[in-house]
């Protein structure tokens, strides 16, 4: 574990996040992270549970509806 410090950015604070989070949160400039509450603090990912929420509705109603999807692809 390593400390990260609170920094001014413009009218703004923020954290700068060292390049090897970076590379193990697979993320870069410009993409989004997101926090979820934990029982110790708050956790920090790249991983979205509300768009996996709407994957996963996306993958029923496509098994489910699959003839019709056929027929509208041709």
């Amino acid at each position: 574990m390593s400390a990260l410090k609170i920094t001014q950015i413009g009218n703004s604070v923020g954290v700068i996040l060292p390049k090897d989070l970076l590379a193990r949160l697979k993320v870069e400039k410009g993409d989004s992270l997101f926090w979820t509450e934990a029982a110790n603090g708050v956790n920090l990912t790249a991983y979205d549970p509300e768009f996996e929420s709407q994957v996963v509705e996306a993958r029923r109603i496509m098994k489910k509806r699959r003839d019709v999807l056929k027929e509208l692809a041709k």
